[in-house]
Parts: C-alpha cells; structure tokens; sequence
C-alpha cells in the first residue's frame, strides 16, 4: 500500500492477519508492516476516504518472467483494497530492461495487465497504470510518455485498466495536459500534482497546475486528485499553500 496515516501507529510490524479475495478464499495479507485494523479504524474514525493505493508487489511488469507473482499480489491488493474502500490501484510498468526490445516489454506489459483485468473484473477496484519522468526522479523507467500509457491501454481493451495522471511528471517531460489526454480523459483513473522545479508543494514552482486541473475537471474527470509531493514548509503550512495555489 502506498499511503497510511499516523505512521508511527499504522506502520509498525504487527502479526500477519488475514482478509478475503474478491472469490471469497482467505488471504494472508500482511506479510509486511501494515496494520490493517489500525488504518481501518482510523479511517472511521476521521470519516476519511483512501482513494488509492499501490498494487504489490512493485516489480517490472516489463518483464514476463515477473508475471505469476505480480497477479498473485495483485489478488491480495485487491482484497486489501476492497476491505479499506479504495476504488483505484496503482501501478508502475517497471524499469526498460536492458537488451530487451521496446515492444517485447510492451507486449509483456500489455498481456500482464490484460490477465489483471480478469482479476480485477467484478471487484469495483481499477487499475491505473503510471507514466513517470525519467528526467530527474526515474531515469531508466519504461514508461515516460502518457499517450503511450493509454495506447497500452487502449491495447489492453478492458474497463478495468487504465491510467493514473501525474501532472508534474507530465510537465518534466513537455506534455501539455489538453494535447496528451484529448479525447482519452476516461482511461484516466486518478490524478496526482506536484510542483515544479522540486517536486514540492502546488505553489512552491512554476507549473500551471490550476489552469490543467481546471480543463481536467471542465472534461469530464470526476475522480481524486493526490496530492504526492516533498513539502517545501511545515505539513500544514504546505497543504495551505497547495490549496490556495489550486483555487481550493
């Protein structure tokens, strides 16, 4: 998972407990340090919605080889994520593997998200695949570029695949907003900003962030926006800063 709250509360190492797949069987799930009572709890607690998190485990899906044990935890996130209420998971497509061709990793890429869909069918979760830069923060991914991410899923063919949008990777790597995502804004399932330069706050940097949400959201996208970035100033202060920077 990639987010959970009061950390030193919710990340701690607890015994593994288990909770139950979409088919009804049981799963052990968690053999990591994330305490699902706890961030269950709290979630009613504040009355706070998770909107996504991350499929495990994250491992290339550019390689074929990798494909058993990515559905495998692909299952378990799923169950995780239908337990915890969150609609969207997410996942990275993985590192360009040296001395494989583009299109054999695509087409490895492509057949493993295909046999997720199956997976995910029936199970009210989605998928959202996520183009990154690899400029600065993932030199060496396979994923730079966000028409290619929805060509591949336009390849996969299934509802339940499709993208997560992060602006500020965009940005970094030239995209305009209107142009990479005209006509396909309903393969995006999830949107992430940050700034520019810094990967910090809304605000801190130079990225028209509120003219691009503003066209987002006048075509049609309905879902979360994630705030995924490294506060420039003290957590709240940051947060103040973002809101207002996005007219919030």
């Amino acid at each position: 998972m990639a987010v959970c709250r009061r950390r030193r509360q919710l990340c701690r190492s607890h015994p593994p407990r288990t909770c139950r797949r979409p088919d009804g069987g049981r799963i052990l799930a968690l053999e990591c340090d994330k305490d699902l009572d706890a961030i269950e709890a709290a979630l009613d607690e504040t009355g706070l919605a998770l909107t996504s998190l991350v499929a495990e485990p994250m491992i290339a899906l550019t390689d074929a080889a990798n494909r058993q044990s990515w559905l495998k935890g692909l299952a378990e996130s799923v169950a995780v994520s239908r337990r915890l209420g969150a609609p969207v998971l997410i996942a990275q497509a993985g590192d360009d593997l040296p001395g494989v061709s583009r299109e054999e990793q695509r087409r490895a890429l492509t057949e493993t998200l295909k046999a997720g869909a199956d997976i995910l069918k029936g199970s009210g979760v989605r998928l959202g695949v996520e183009p990154l830069n690899i400029r600065i923060d993932h030199i060496g991914y396979f994923l730079d570029s966000t028409r290619e991410g929805l060509d591949i899923v336009s390849d996969v063919s299934r509802p339940e695949i499709g993208i997560v949008y992060d602006i500020y990777h965009s940005a970094v790597m030239d995209e305009r907003t209107e142009e990479v995502l005209d006509g396909r804004l309903d393969r995006v399932f999830h949107v992430h900003v940050a700034d520019h330069p810094g990967r910090s706050e809304p605000g801190s940097g130079g990225i028209d962030l509120a003219h691009r949400l503003n066209w987002i959201f006048a075509n049609g996208y309905d879902g979360a926006i994630g705030l995924e970035y490294r506060p420039s100033r003290l957590g709240a202060e940051a947060v103040r800063v973002a809101i207002a920077s996005l007219g919030g």
